[in-house]
């Protein structure tokens, strides 16, 4: 079995992977964030390096998506190969950071890659808004995310939810984090794995 958390930056997708995974007995798997040779000069320069970080991360998503078919396990993925696709790198080509060349080149890669790609049984969406994102950014106290500016939140916000209203490959939950605490709180937890368990196994 095959679950994705999808989610803008500070969403809540790397707790709730290592909680559900906890619970379902899943194996998790992370954004390769720390290793990310890109991640910090792209938060200071993102025109200059758009390019090189979507490309390392469709590398790093595929590579995920061949060891999830190889292994056999049960896994819950945190981020989606189609999230770099269609809400990070169509983003930054809309906010001219990522030259139509380029962003091209990278579609053409996507597309060959997403043609050997299956959907997975559930995609889970965590929606958020503005003032929760900042928040969890802000807690998580990363450095390098601290450049990031409302309005570059704002417009994936928007992306996510355009992707989100047309996503038909598959089942999909929703999930809406504004007033939620899966850290401090058990029943917000548990009310998202009942919503899971109604999705996977019909049961409520």
């Amino acid at each position: 079995m095959h679950i994705a958390i999808a989610g803008n930056i500070g969403a809540g997708k790397t707790t709730l992977t290592h909680k559900l995974a906890k619970h379902f007995g899943w194996t998790p798997q992370f954004e390769d964030v720390d290793r990310n040779p890109y991640l910090d000069d792209f938060y200071h320069d993102m025109e200059k390096w758009a390019f090189n970080l979507q490309i390392y991360f469709l590398g790093s998503r595929f590579g995920q998506i061949k060891q999830i078919r190889e292994s056999g396990l049960d896994i819950i993925q945190d981020r989606t190969i189609h999230e770099d696709a269609h809400i990070f790198a169509s983003n930054l080509h809309d906010m001219g950071l990522l030259m139509t060349r380029d962003y091209e080149n990278y579609l053409t890669v996507f597309n060959l890659m997403n043609s050997f790609v299956q959907a997975p049984d559930l995609l889970i969406y965590l929606q958020a808004s503005i003032s929760t994102l900042v928040k969890q950014i802000h807690m998580r106290g990363r450095e390098y995310e601290s450049s990031i500016s409302i309005d570059y939140l704002n417009r994936l916000n928007e992306k996510y939810e355009s992707w989100i209203q047309g996503y038909d490959e598959g089942k999909l939950l929703i999930v809406n984090m504004d007033n939620l605490d899966i850290v401090n709180n058990p029943e917000d937890l548990g009310y998202i794995i009942n919503k899971i368990d109604a999705e996977l196994y019909g049961l409520f």
